[in-house]
């Protein structure tokens, strides 16, 4: 009787592993994204772990995990044979050795090439395949897809394929829902969809109340000082939306950002001050400083 009650047991703690461990990460996610009155500052690392391995690499994927960040922000290209890799501009001049457009050469080709560092060294490192990645981070983190607008098309039956919809933010421009509607045709229920308006166009909040049609949606703006309009319908915005704010450079934060918090060893009036005017999720350049300070704050 005693151990078919621990056979039991075992088998109980299987079914719920099975049950709930893919999803933990997702559901979690949501979980937040869903209570706007969660203090809960979620924190997203700008092309991964870039200051100690190369932008948008496996290995600054990697560090992003094991850091514990919330979300892995990458962008997304496509090779000439039509495949998609994880890299931010269109050509390959800054972070590869090698020069052109990322349209110019073949996966192959690109794989003989090795990433280069931020000081501009070359690295061990390849170019990831937009898949490489997916199955890295599948129930690990969240991952934002940036510049894959042009590829929405490719990229959304990959989701389904790796059955991580629920697992990615996908970034769109300041267009009306209806109209993404209509040049997406296909848009997953479960696909978490970031809008990325202009904070001085007053034209925004009609384009943020829009996205209510759809089940989740993030609010992302940027605005180069503290005058622009729709810094002040942020608490409206968040009666619907939460929001993500840019701690990446001055003119994405009005002048609040990492390198002020870090070098200048001002976090409150960079970090903090993006966070009192009212962002859900920060993006920064300093994943890790960042996380520190928001556990010393009591925000994670």
């Amino acid at each position: 009787m005693k151990y078919y009650k621990l056979f039991i047991g075992l088998l109980c703690i299987c079914f719920v592993r099975i049950s709930y461990g893919q999803n933990t990460t997702s559901s979690r996610f949501l979980e937040i994204l869903n209570n706007l009155e969660n203090p809960y500052v979620m924190v997203a690392a700008h092309r991964g772990d870039w200051r100690n391995a190369p932008e948008n690499s496996i290995q600054s994927s990697k560090n992003c995990i094991s850091m514990g960040v919330d979300i892995l922000e990458l962008d997304v290209r496509k090779t000439k044979d039509n495949r998609l890799v994880v890299i931010h501009d269109k050509t390959i001049d800054r972070t590869m050795t090698g020069k052109g457009n990322v349209s110019d050469y073949t996966l192959e080709e690109l794989k003989m090439m090795r990433l280069t560092a931020s000081t501009g060294h070359q690295t061990r490192h390849q170019i990831p395949t937009f898949e490489e990645i997916l199955e890295l981070t599948k129930d690990k983190i969240m991952i934002d897809i940036d510049k894959g607008y042009d590829y929405y098309d490719d990229i959304i039956p990959i989701l389904k394929e790796y059955e991580i919809m629920n697992q990615c933010i996908f970034n769109v421009p300041a267009i009306f829902y209806d109209s993404l509607v209509r040049k997406c045709n296909d848009i997953p229920e479960d696909l978490i969809i970031q809008v990325i308006v202009d904070p001085y166009d007053l034209n925004s909040l009609k384009i943020i109340d829009s996205y209510r049609k759809h089940p989740h949606v993030i609010v992302q703006m940027v605005y180069k000082d503290e005058s622009a309009p729709l810094l002040r319908s942020i608490p409206e915005i968040k009666k619907h939306f939460p929001v993500w704010f840019n701690a990446l450079w001055p003119e994405h934060s009005a002048g609040h950002d990492d390198d002020i918090a870090v070098e200048e060893n001002k976090p409150d009036e960079t970090w903090g001050w993006l966070i009192e005017k009212g962002a859900n999720i920060l993006q920064t350049d300093r994943p890790s400083q960042l996380l520190e300070y928001l556990e010393k704050k009591g925000l994670r």
